[in-house]
């Protein structure tokens, strides 16, 4: 890929916009991943330049939330190792899943989340979390990990899923669960790229072009999130679910 003036702010446009909606509710790769695949990368060398810089908006976005105190740091202690091995895990093994079955299986989880969400009101606007119990761990532990996995080798919606994780099953509040979610994403980010850099897999110069445009996106989407709180973070939350469902039926319908 030629870096000319034209590319360059391709990437940093659409890498600043990617980032400043991750760091509240995932779905950022909506944005950057089709991006680089239309300046013509190969699938694989776009998945794994697209983590790199991913992981570089994820780390800024985790390390604002946890300077603001707007996370949970037991939780994160107990849960960052497990989203790691996860993804490590789901990188490894991204070319034996078929990826039309993954596609169908996501759509069907996002649709009952956006329609969760949008039926109850008070969704994530409150925190109701009580303390940890066998049933939060025992429930929280393993989907932390398969959401891991799922990042390490497809990733729309990610940090989506680890929101919605956050708010139904702990009981925090969108914002909270925001920064719960960050965090978890960057150990799966940072997972999946180092397989991807041992693969030969990361186009080093594209990939931190737009990766410093997403530390501007995932700093000043962060600080949005906790200032403006739940009213803001629940609707794009709710934006972005609808928009990867129909991102991905599209794609499925019409280019399998």
């Amino acid at each position: 890929m030629e870096l000319d003036l034209t590319t360059v702010a391709i990437l940093a446009v659409m890498g600043f916009i990617a980032a400043f909606i991750d760091s509240c509710v995932g779905g950022g790769g909506l944005i950057s991943l089709p991006a680089l695949l239309g300046l013509g990368l190969p699938p694989y060398l776009a998945l794994g330049t697209n983590k790199l810089a991913s992981t570089m908006a994820s780390a800024t976005s985790s390390f604002t939330f946890i300077s603001l105190g707007k996370y949970d740091k037991k939780l994160m202690l107990m849960l960052f190792p497990v989203s790691l091995v996860g993804a490590f895990c789901g990188a490894k093994i991204v070319l034996f899943i078929p990826q039309e079955l993954l596609k169908t299986l996501v759509i069907i989880m996002m649709a009952l989340i956006f329609v969760y969400t949008l039926l109850n009101k008070r969704f994530g606007h409150d925190t109701k979390f009580k303390g940890y119990t066998k049933f939060t761990l025992g429930w929280g532990i393993p989907l932390t990990f398969l959401i891991g996995f799922y990042d390490g080798f497809f990733g729309p919606g990610t940090g989506s899923f680890f929101v919605f994780v956050m708010v139904l099953l702990f009981g925090y509040d969108f914002v909270i669960s925001a920064g719960n979610g960050r965090i978890l994403n960057f150990a799966s980010n940072f997972a999946a790229l180092t397989v991807f850099i041992f693969d030969g897999k990361v186009m080093f110069l594209p990939g931190l072009v737009m990766g410093a445009a997403m530390l501007l996106g995932a700093a000043l989407g962060t600080r949005m999130a906790v200032k403006t709180g739940v009213k803001y973070v629940r609707p794009l939350f709710l934006l972005v679910s609808v928009t990867l469902m129909t991102k991905m039926v599209y794609e499925l319908i019409f280019t399998s």
